[in-house]
Formats: structure tokens, C-alpha cells, sequence
């Protein structure tokens, strides 16, 4: 291949790990499997803010849906047709909260597969007065800051472990300020930045047509958007499949414009994907068995994709921290 092609790659890698984005120009693996991402029909995306005062407490909202009246929760809801995640946002704190508000970074992507997934954001206060119960209506009854300590009838426990991220967020920020980039993007679909590393060499799988780039697989109704990344590892290398595990690490990016129903309703995740070797044998006697040192990626079988050696000292020391200290914005499926 090209070297000045290859160059190119590594030079998207770096971007991508500032935290920039790539256009998307095409799906290279579940594409006949996908349908273009369409909001109310077969995505949902719910935004949920976490917010803290200077007192260490944390903004809730009182419940007026039946099925949850007077519970307390995060300020959190869907995205509407139409809007970016970051306008649902903004919306959603100002009507059940009474707030204006700015993020600060997104905490946490907690997913289902495509049909739901939910973008954590750390936030804070820019305007407005919290809600009081003078002014209930459907979407809440009223606001308050929450010290954690006093009871609360909770409606769910889940943002208990939202609400911990969040405050060892402020004290220590473990990944880099990321926030959704207003880029457009049909489908939802995982562009992998997928390594493998060996005696402090990386190597990157590429997809070699119509130049060396880095493949992108659409997300499947029927399993976690992660899976795409296995997707793609059972596409290029089926019989070294079962020998490895094929870890998400983390989103160095996400890119999302929303703002034409059914075109732009999608999510590119640009994710760092580690292949591993399964270091999960075990002898007769039950005991752990050492995986053999590996000095190389596994063979690729399909012709359309190849192992590249990073070759840029910088590029390649910052991926072997990135996925060692895996200090990078999270993505959990609840599978």
C-alpha cells in the first residue's frame, strides 16, 4: 500500500484521539443488515444531566408520570425529532428543572443496541430558577438539590452509580472533555480504531478498498452497538474469532446532527477497540495457564483487510496508554 495513504490513516488516528471527528462517506460491514436510523421508529437516545451546586448536592426532579408520581430522578428524557443531543438537553433541564444549563463533558454511554441508548452529560447552572411546585405540570412537579444523605424515594437506583461518576468526575477528570460533534451521520454505526499491541509495537486493522482506512460496521437491532466491533473481527479474521477477545475500550468521539428526520438521525462512535488473546484457559486442575507471548496480530483471512504497524512514536504511545489506563469516555452495554 501507498506509504502517503497509510500516512493519512495514522493522521485520522491522531485526530481521533483529540477528540475530532471524520466525515462519514460509507458503511463497510452490516450495511445490508441496517436500516438508516430514524427517531421514534427504531432509535431512541435519552439524555440524562448531572448536575452539582456548590455544596456538593445534586439537582433532582420529582415525577408527574403516573406510573412514577412523586418519585425523584435525574433531569433526563428522550430526544425529539429534530433536535441535537445537546438541544434535547438544554430542553429537558429547563422543563423539568427550571435551569439553564451548559455541559461540561459526557460521563457515560450506557447502551441497549441502537434502539436505546443513553448519553450521560456532566453539566452545570448558566441561568433560570429551580422549579417549585407552583409551577407542576407534566414533566415534573418540582425541583431540589439532593445532598444524598437525606431519604429519597428513588425511581430507579441507576443514577445512583450516574451521580458517583459524575462527583469523582469533578475531582478528577479521568478522560478528556468530550461532547458530541455536529456531524452527520445516516446509520448508527462503530468506526473502530481496532489494535492490537505486542512488545510495545501496535498494529491497527485497516480495510484496504478504495484507499487503507479504518472500517466502520453498522450497530444490529438484534445485538449491543459494541458488537459491531466483533462483527468486523469475525469478518476479517474468523478462525483467530474464538481465540480473542474483542474489547471496546472506550468512544474517543461521537458524532450525531439529528436535524433531518431520517437522514441525520444517526450516531458515528468512534471507538478504540483492543484485541486480545483469551487469557482465560485453564489446565486439568483448574489453574490459570499463561497465554504464550505473542509477537504478532493474528493472520487475516479476508483479502479486503490488512494489519498496519503504527509507525508515528506518538500516535502509537498514545493508543498503548489509552487502552492500558482506558482513560477515555466510557461505553456500557446493559445486555
Amino acid at each position: 500500500m501507498e506509504v502517503m495513504a497509510l500516512e493519512q490513516v495514522e493522521a485520522q488516528v491522531e485526530r481521533l484521539l483529540g477528540g475530532l471527528g471524520c466525515e462519514m462517506t460509507a458503511c463497510d460491514v452490516g450495511l445490508e443488515q441496517s436500516k438508516p436510523a430514524s427517531l421514534r421508529n427504531n432509535v431512541t437516545y435519552i439524555v440524562c444531566a448531572v448536575i452539582f451546586n456548590d455544596k456538593e448536592e445534586v439537582l433532582m426532579v420529582q415525577e408527574a408520570k403516573q406510573d412514577c408520581y412523586k418519585k425523584w430522578y435525574l433531569p433526563a428524557g428522550r430526544v425529539e425529532v429534530g433536535e441535537s443531543l445537546q438541544e434535547a438537553l438544554l430542553r429537558e433541564v429547563k422543563e423539568e428543572a427550571g435551569f439553564e444549563c451548559q455541559p461540561i463533558t459526557l460521563l457515560l454511554i450506557q447502551e441497549q443496541g441502537p434502539q436505546w441508548i443513553r448519553f450521560i452529560f456532566l453539566a452545570q447552572i448558566t441561568g433560570g430558577s429551580i422549579k417549585t411546585s407552583l409551577s407542576a405540570d407534566q414533566d415534573s412537579l418540582q425541583a431540589a438539590w439532593w445532598d444524598r444523605r437525606a431519604p429519597l424515594p428513588l425511581r430507579g437506583r441507576d443514577i445512583l452509580r450516574l451521580i458517583d461518576f459524575g462527583s469523582k468526575y469533578r475531582h478528577d477528570a479521568w478522560h478528556p472533555v468530550t461532547l458530541p460533534l455536529d456531524m452527520s451521520c445516516r446509520r448508527v454505526v462503530q468506526r473502530l480504531v481496532l489494535i492490537f499491541s505486542a512488545q510495545q509495537n501496535v498494529w491497527i486493522l485497516l480495510l484496504k478498498a478504495p484507499r487503507p482506512h479504518l472500517p466502520t460496521a453498522a450497530a444490529l437491532k438484534t445485538h449491543a452497538v459494541t458488537w459491531a466491533a466483533n462483527t468486523v473481527v469475525q469478518d476479517a479474521m474468523p478462525s483467530a474469532y474464538y481465540e480473542h477477545n474483542v474489547n471496546t475500550v472506550g468512544v474517543f468521539s461521537l458524532q450525531h446532527h439529528g436535524r433531518q428526520h431520517g437522514k441525520t438521525d444517526g450516531v458515528c462512535f468512534n471507538t478504540l477497540v483492543a484485541l486480545q488473546p483469551d487469557r482465560a484457559e485453564r489446565d486439568r486442575d483448574g489453574a490459570r495457564v499463561p497465554a504464550p507471548d505473542v509477537g504478532r496480530p493474528p493472520p487475516v483471512e479476508n483479502p479486503r483487510y490488512v494489519w498496519h504497524r503504527v509507525l508515528a512514536p506518538a500516535v502509537r504511545d498514545k493508543l498503548l496508554e489509552r487502552s492500558r489506563k482506558a482513560n477515555i469516555l466510557p461505553m456500557h452495554s446493559l445486555y
